[in-house]
């Protein structure tokens, strides 16, 4: 049976290359980008470091792997709690608190992902996942301002702020220690970036006042 052993050996290779990328999540997690080695990470994966090559010449390679992953992973959970949401601002306000709850859940590797400096080759793959992000926000924007739910504004340029504001809130070097006041973070961040958007009554129609912080299962 050539094509089952075939579809067995493709598994068995896209199985590894998880493992892989789950050992330099990990590890990006507690050390940064800095500490994704390939050594590192195979010892982590339990594999040799030969194998990681197979999968990723590099360590750019690696990194630019690790960060479509995140992206993805980050990009669709902000997208299932603001589509969860019963309208258009209450779907933009979940997108933020969702973010900002998964951020602050793991800050280290978020920093990584979005703000640790990096090597001019690992930053495009970054950038591609900030503009994802903007990208996803500005949608929400323009959504909420054509269901007259917000003013009218460039949602482009709003969102590019309002990933910023995030960015600098939440795991920025002058983002406040969130032990253990994580949900009031959120919160109080989910009402400065709404009222930035010009919503200026966030609070009375109860867009934050019942923030889920996000669990592995999110």
């Amino acid at each position: 049976m050539p094509y089952r052993r075939t579809e067995n050996v493709a598994r068995r290779l896209a199985a590894r290359r998880d493992a892989i990328i789950a050992a330099a999540r990990q590890t990006a997690s507690e050390g940064g980008m800095a500490a994704v080695q390939i050594a590192t990470v195979a010892t982590r994966a339990g594999i040799a470091a030969g194998t990681v090559y197979r999968y990723f010449p590099a360590k750019s390679d690696l990194v630019a792997a690790l960060l479509t992953e995140i992206a993805e992973r980050e990009i669709g959970a902000l997208r299932r709690a603001a589509d969860a949401a019963p309208g258009p601002l209450s779907a933009l306000s979940a997108a933020i608190m969702s973010f900002a709850g998964r951020a602050l859940r793991d800050r280290r590797l978020a920093f990584a992902a979005i703000a640790e400096p990096v090597d001019a080759e690992i930053d495009a793959s970054r950038l591609a996942f900030r503009k994802s992000l903007a990208a996803e926000f500005a949608l929400r924007i323009a959504a909420a301002r054509v269901g007259g739910q917000s003013p009218e504004q460039d949602a482009a340029l709003a969102a590019a702020a309002l990933t910023g504001l995030l960015v600098e809130g939440l795991i920025g070097p002058l983002a406040p220690d969130a032990s253990g006041r994580e949900r009031d973070i959120v919160q109080s961040l989910t009402l400065v970036a709404l009222r930035a958007l010009g919503v200026a009554d966030a609070r009375a129609r109860g867009l934050v006042v019942q923030t889920k912080m996000p669990t592995d299962a999110d």
